[in-house]
């Protein structure tokens, strides 16, 4: 069992950390872009163009049919079992489906983009924007059925390639036509552009990567499949759907309760949280094809993995997400000036979200889709965007930006002790609650040091940020050792694993052995 675990491990480490590492850079890439259009558009034009993309993006949610998932799952799963033809088959048929899917709704955005405009923005003058956008939702389609494709083909480089493609040729494209005046009808042309670049990218990658395997028989039914796909993704879609209206439903209370200026000052802020989904998003879509590979939701080894599993996202995690909290402040001002006011108490306030990944909330949903059980993905869903939807309203009306924030953080609570509830009672999954309060207490102290530089020394905000971040992740990464939250059997361990991942092992292994050092050390005086 262990050696079973160390190679679900293994691929998981490696496949995260190709995700994390292309999504890191794809990340910065984009908040460049993002800033750069932010400075150059304003407060109030970045509103209509955040706005501008509301619609697209809720249309494409239709397209999805829980289909990007199920083809992770199932690609994952089928092989993993040598199934090799039988999943070629499944990726085809995916990939007609959702293409299929997104035409539809392109056109549907397109010709009523002027009416969306009208009445639910009540800005006409944005109707050319989002008819422009419109395009977006074909080739986000193929590009996102692609690279779930190459996650569960343990290809996540290709899905990495894919997604720096798009935030470049998206950064390059927005920035020179909003410069020659463009404005906002640039920037929205850039986001399409972007996307049809990466969306002709991953066809390319995929059709090398099964070009031997294209024409290959076994007689499997394309109605089995799509049937398989279906049954496995509606629940998914549902949640999906839900899942992603929230934001789209917090941008039309906004609109409503809000002016452009806040919900430019809320887009900043959400910029500058994608850092923590820089190693968020990774965790969760590597972990999907892991637990597919577990053979039993009812075994030893899925409690097992799971534990550890969240155990080293909190360990992840929870670091990031206090030291965006200390110094926000400090990165808004740095990046956006004066001129976003709101942006920094948005972002501190938003970052608390992640408190909660101690109690599974990036881990859990990973786990419920692994193993199939995708109704408990929708109920999850559900509880939380009641919350949201009933929250909202009341919330924003009365504390504006600050009072949606809240709701969201309440709602999302409420669906993660719901999985918890539901986790425990029909798999006893367990939490190494020893180890995760450890990772809480040394997140929280290390950053007192960096708060008593910014209390009592007069820097700029680039030195704050520099020598105080800089400060708080050598005091975390000696914490880590010293109160135990990792052994020396782990460390063991997880060099094992990263020997076979050559360029996370040259990253990592200072660290590790720093560790080592620290835990000999503390050895020894006892």
């Amino acid at each position: 069992m262990a050696d079973d675990l160390t190679r679900i491990a293994e691929d998981s480490a490696r496949g995260g950390f190709l995700l994390m590492s292309g999504t890191a850079l794809s990340t910065v890439i984009m908040a460049i872009s993002s800033i750069l259009i932010g400075r150059l558009l304003g407060p109030e034009l970045y509103g209509q163009y955040t706005l501008a993309l509301v619609v697209p993006q809720l249309l494409y949610l239709f397209t999805d049919l829980g289909i990007n998932q199920g083809v992770t799952k199932f690609t994952a799963s089928l092989n993993s079992r040598n199934e090799t033809n039988r999943m070629v088959a499944v990726i085809k048929n995916a990939m007609l489906l959702k293409a299929f899917a997104g035409a539809i709704l392109f056109a549907v955005n397109y010709a009523l983009s002027d009416a969306f405009a009208q009445i639910v923005f009540q800005r006409p003058d944005i109707a050319l924007y989002i008819r422009i956008a419109s395009f977006s939702i074909l080739f986000q389609v193929i590009f996102t059925t692609a690279t779930s494709a190459f996650v569960g083909l343990d290809k996540s480089e290709y899905a990495a390639i894919t997604a720096n493609i798009q935030a470049l040729a998206k950064a390059i494209i927005s920035i020179i036509l909003v410069l020659v005046g463009f404005g906002v009808a640039g920037s929205v042309l850039g986001n399409t552009l972007g996307y049809a670049a990466a969306g002709g990218a991953s066809v390319l990658l995929l059709f090398l990567l099964l070009r031997r395997r294209l024409h290959t028989g076994g007689g499997y039914s394309t109605r089995e499949d799509l049937a398989g796909l279906v049954r496995y993704g509606i629940p998914l879609y549902i949640s999906i759907l839900l899942t992603g209206f929230t934001p789209l439903f917090q941008s039309f209370i906004l609109a409503i309760f809000t002016t452009d200026a806040d919900i430019g000052n809320y887009k900043a802020a959400l910029n500058f949280a994608t850092l923590i989904t820089v190693l968020s998003v990774p965790i969760t879509t590597a972990l999907l094809p892991a637990f597919s590979k577990i053979d039993s939701a009812a075994s030893h080894k899925l409690k097992l993995f799971f534990r550890h599993a969240n155990k080293y996202t909190a360990l992840l995690i929870m670091p990031l997400t206090i030291l965006l909290i200390t110094y926000s402040t400090q990165v808004v001002q740095i990046i956006y000036g004066s001129t976003y006011e709101s942006a920094s108490i948005f972002l501190a306030t938003y970052c608390l979200l992640y408190f909660a990944v101690g109690i599974g909330y990036l881990t859990l949903v990973s786990l419920y889709n692994g193993i199939g059980e995708t109704g408990t993905t929708f109920l999850i869903s559900l509880t939380t965007f009641l919350g949201v939807a009933f929250l909202s309203p009341v919330l924003t009306q009365t504390y504006g930006v600050e009072g949606l924030i809240v709701a969201f953080l309440a709602a999302s609570l409420i669906g993660t002790a719901f999985a918890l509830a539901r986790a425990r009672k029909r798999f006893q999954i367990e939490f190494d609650a020893r180890s995760l309060s450890k990772i809480y207490f040394a997140s929280a102290v290390s950053a007192v040091p960096s708060l008593l530089l910014l209390r009592f020394m007069s820097l700029s905000n680039s030195a704050d940020l520099a020598i105080g971040a800089t400060l708080y992740l050598l005091i975390y990464i000696t914490l880590i050792p010293l109160v135990r939250i990792v052994t020396p059997p782990e460390l063991q361990t997880a060099s094992r694993v990263l020997q076979k991942i050559r360029l996370l092992n040259v990253i990592a292994k200072p660290f590790l052995n720093y560790q080592q050092w620290v835990l000999k050390l503390r050895h020894s005086k006892h």
